[in-house]
């Protein structure tokens, strides 16, 4: 605020005149330079002989726009040369900076200040920048409000040397230290600013540590957190701070930082997990720590997965009495399991101690469940085969793209929906897939309705081609999809990413799988705000994860027949006569086999290889698999209504140039009909090769518009809205060169 007042006071000498004197006696005041240094042209005459070498210069410049500020610690007596701009321009006279400060305060606030004169001036120096609030404060609060430590001690502990170079001089950083050591209840001695630093972020963690953190020292944990500028250095420090051995678990700071605290808790946790007593008790702590920002900002985020474990109640699976009870309760229930332990995974693979009882609790769930999800095991059906053919039937004239992922669980669509702009408007279902749930059988269901086993892809993609002849579909890599619109009514697109990396990783992949849910939502997002008004997401399959396995958990059987062993299931040539209950036989042709046999768990069967992820069993996880539709938003408002008028001109050109004319419809007569910003996109073999600019047509009126075939002799034109991209209107402009003679007749 002192700068604000010295300034006013150069202004009023300098709206009338080009040079001012500025006399500090005590050069006390002398700071205050900088705060116009890049306003004037400064000189700081020392003696006789400097004045009138500045005299000179000043003289020479004139005349000039320039403004000139003479600053001397001289006393205006003992001025030779530059006492006349003392008297014909003006000189502003500071001989006591704390009268100055004390005047400036009262006349511009109306309030009196009792520092001392060391403190006064400190605080006047704190005060560049700042507003009249700071002043108030500093009235109200006493001296110890010089310094907001809460805003100050941030950047002074993230960059100590820096931020004591670039900020203070002597004096004030001196009374900047002394602060500090006061709030950290030390004595004050001359110290290195990192040593200083690292005694307050060492306060700061023994506070949240103990639950007994200085109140300003954890405004600053808080902001720190919060901090995107700042946020390395605090965990630097957090990786060199020694957590204090004498504290009680539970007695931290619920906000702390500290992993190694959360972890403990988990492992009290694990060793208790069967005391429903202590259970109930501990799961507010839990729930608490679960919604800290703080916790949210150092990546701890396990806890909801942990919640979700220990809140689930599983008598309810008791009363499932029919199939499709089963199914229901798996997709709005049992799903969320799943995902609780895949996370669980993700986080402590490595640490089968903190694992192993969470694991454990997860399974003895999932065996209740099975045990019922098999009991009516009899009723499954499959949906899957001819899925994409039932999508295109029950979507004629709507343009919608299809993502069909490979491996994707329900589990994980669900966590993509979350994430899904407009999630409002989806409808979610399900497919029940074919088995055994492996890519050949499941892509082959989902692209042809004959049955057949198809190995290649392209041959599924060419047969569901020759079944809708007439329709235009293109084929894409999830990848490949941008904001570039596609002349196909429908699009179909690929993504192998999942089922690739868990066959080649195994549970390795798990940590990419957050990476890969939100390239699904991003990907649906864009096809949404493009011109694509649905965009479906299936899969041809799940997977299980079978987490820390023991040797015992892997099924060890040898068929006395000639068979073919997977993890997942056993194909034999003939039938087993001897196969024990715990098997599900299925009658299945392929190649030379004829039988599958399924386990009613998520265990493997002992297979050569590495185990971990898997799939092609009879679980939940493999089988039910997403069929979600987003459908972009209707407006409640009707749009003006836009086609093409010249279709059947177009269809037979003459020449290289044609016009397409656009023409509006009279509208309902409100706001939102009087008009609509459109566009022409243009595509040859399929390809966008041109788009127009922007256009605004109103109602009833007729827009032509001139363009060339740029050597294309068929063009397909789509008129769409600008804002939505949906399609109004599409025309095919055929090029006849047999008429067009050239004028030569």
């Amino acid at each position: 605020m002192i700068d604000i007042w010295f300034k006013k006071d150069l202004t009023d000498i300098f709206d009338n005149h080009p040079i001012a004197v500025f006399i500090d006696e005590s050069g006390e005041a002398e700071f205050l330079l900088q705060t116009v240094k890049s306003e004037y042209i400064i000189y700081r005459p020392e003696d006789e002989v400097e004045e009138l070498r500045v005299k000179y210069l000043i003289e020479k410049a004139q005349p000039s726009n320039e403004k000139f500020l003479i600053y001397t610690q001289l006393k205006k007596d003992e001025l030779k040369f530059i006492r006349e701009y003392c008297e014909t321009c003006g000189s502003l006279e500071i001989r006591y900076l704390q009268n100055y400060i004390k005047d400036k305060v009262h006349q511009s606030l109306n309030i009196n200040i009792n520092l001392s004169k060391e403190r006064l001036i400190t605080a006047a120096k704190v005060s560049i920048g700042k507003d009249q609030t700071y002043w108030m404060d500093l009235s109200h609060k006493g001296s110890a409000e010089i310094f907001n430590l809460e805003k100050e001690l941030l950047p002074f502990v993230h960059d100590p040397t820096t931020y004591s170079k670039k900020s203070f001089d002597a004096q004030l950083l001196e009374t900047f230290y002394r602060e500090v050591n006061e709030l950290l209840d030390i004595d004050y001695i001359p110290k290195p600013a990192t040593t200083l630093a690292s005694e307050v972020v060492e306060s700061m963690f023994d506070g949240l540590a103990k639950d007994d953190c200085n109140k300003i020292l954890y405004e600053v944990y808080e902001n720190w957190l919060d901090s995107v500028t700042y946020k390395q250095s605090f965990n630097d420090y957090l990786d060199k701070y020694v957590l204090i051995s004498n504290i009680g678990t539970w007695d931290v700071n619920i906000n702390h930082p500290f992993r190694q605290i959360d972890e403990k808790w988990l492992a009290e946790i694990g060793e208790r997990i069967m005391d429903k007593d202590y259970i109930s008790n501990i799961l507010s702590k839990i729930r608490q720590r679960h919604q800290s920002k703080q916790a949210k900002a150092l990546n701890i985020l396990f806890w909801s997965d942990i919640i979700t474990l220990l809140e689930f109640d599983s008598k309810n699976i008791n009363y499932l009495s029919s199939f499709n009870e089963c199914m229901d309760y798996y997709r709005n229930y049992f799903f969320k399991l799943d995902t609780a332990i895949r996370n669980l995974y993700t986080e402590f693979l490595n640490n089968q101690d903190l694992l192993e009882p969470f694991q454990d609790l997860y399974k003895e769930y999932l065996s209740i469940f099975l045990e019922k999800w098999f009991e009516y095991w009899s009723d499954y059906k499959e949906n899957q085969t001819g899925t994409l053919q039932r999508i295109i039937a029950e979507n004629d004239g709507i343009k919608t793209a299809i993502i069909v992922g490979d491996g994707v669980t329900y589990e994980l669509a669900e966590q993509v929906a979350s994430k899904v702009r407009g999630s409002e408007n989806l409808t979610k279902a399900v497919i029940l897939a074919d088995f055994p749930s492996e890519t050949e059988n499941n892509m082959s269901r989902i692209y042809m309705d004959n049955g057949v086993i198809e190995s290649v892809q392209s041959n599924r993609e060419k047969y569901l081609v020759s079944q809708n002849l007439g329709v235009s579909i293109a084929f894409l890599r999830l990848d490949e999809v941008s904001e570039e619109v596609k002349a196909e009514q429908f699009l179909i697109c690929t993504y192998k990413d999942i089922d690739d990396m868990g066959e080649k990783l195994q549970q390795k992949a798990l940590k990419y799988l957050p990476e890969t849910v939100e390239f699904f939502a991003a990907k649906i997002s864009l096809l949404l705000s493009s011109s694509y008004e649905k965009v479906y997401l299936i899969s041809d399959h799940g997977f299980v994860l079978t987490g820390l396995l023991t040797e015992a958990d892997k099924i060890s059987i040898s068929p006395s027949v000639v068979f073919e062993k997977s993890e997942r299931y056993i194909r034999t040539e003939s039938k087993l006569s001897d196969h024990l209950p715990s098997l599900i036989e299925a009658k299945r042709s392929y190649k030379q086999y004829e039988y599958l046999y399924f386990a009613k768990n998520i265990n493997p069967f002992k297979t050569p290889g590495l185990y971990g992820y898997s799939h092609g069993g009879l679980s939940p996880q493999e089988l039910v698999t997403p069929y979600f539709c987003w459908e972009r938003s209707a407006t409640s408002t009707v749009s003006l209504l836009v086609k093409i008028a010249n279709k059947v001109e177009l269809k037979d050109v003459t020449g290289e140039l044609f016009s397409v004319k656009i023409q509006a419809e009279n509208g309902e007569g409100d706001l939102f009909s009087l008009d609509r910003k459109v566009y022409l996109a243009f595509f040859a073999n399929k390809q966008q090769f041109n788009k127009s600019d922007i256009f605004t047509i109103q109602r009833n009126e007729l827009i032509i518009k001139e363009y060339s075939f740029d050597g294309n002799s068929e063009i397909e034109i789509q008129l769409l809205d600008a804002t939505t991209k949906k399609q109004l209107d599409f025309a095919v402009v055929k090029q006849n060169n047999a008429r067009d003679l050239g004028g030569l007749f």
